[in-house]
């Protein structure tokens, strides 16, 4: 299985291009993962940014990659129940499972629609530049949950 990640707009503190540069290697060892950085929208209302931004996302995705879009009205998930996930996906065969992470904007009905998941990673509200570590820490701890790996207590 193929994961990947999308999100909308650059990724801009030093910090935070750290946390993915070091997430993405590790995850590099269980999983190929890509992660794609899209233009997001600067001077749009906020309907009309979502709507530019959903069509530029899905316009991405192949017609069977499974994607789970990430928001603060998803579901939320513990990390063993998210190793699972990933778990059940990769063990079935899923040949493309795709993690989206919206901009400023957040996503479209469209975007929402498509999503075989919307998942939220806690109930706070964090930044969309943020989420990008986050959740490539908690696939990192998924990997090693489901390889047995003594990361996760």
């Amino acid at each position: 299985m193929k994961l990947r990640i999308i999100w909308l707009g650059k990724t801009r503190d030093p910090w935070i291009m750290e946390g993915v540069a070091e997430y993405s290697g590790r995850i590099g060892r269980y999983l190929p993962l890509a992660i794609d950085e899209l233009k997001d929208e600067k001077d749009a209302t906020l309907e009309e940014g979502r709507r530019r931004e959903g069509e530029r996302l899905l316009k991405q995705l192949s017609p069977n990659a499974v994607l789970v879009a990430l928001d603060e009205r998803g579901q939320q998930l513990n990390s063993v129940k998210f190793a699972e996930f990933i778990g059940k996906h990769r063990d079935s065969g899923t040949a493309e499972l795709v993690f989206a992470i919206g901009g400023s904007y957040g996503f479209s009905d469209e975007v929402r629609n498509r999503a075989a998941k919307v998942l939220a990673l806690s109930a706070m509200t964090f930044t969309h530049q943020m989420v990008r570590p986050f959740l490539l820490e908690q696939i990192y701890r998924a990997c090693t949950i489901l390889n047995n790996e003594p990361y996760h207590h």
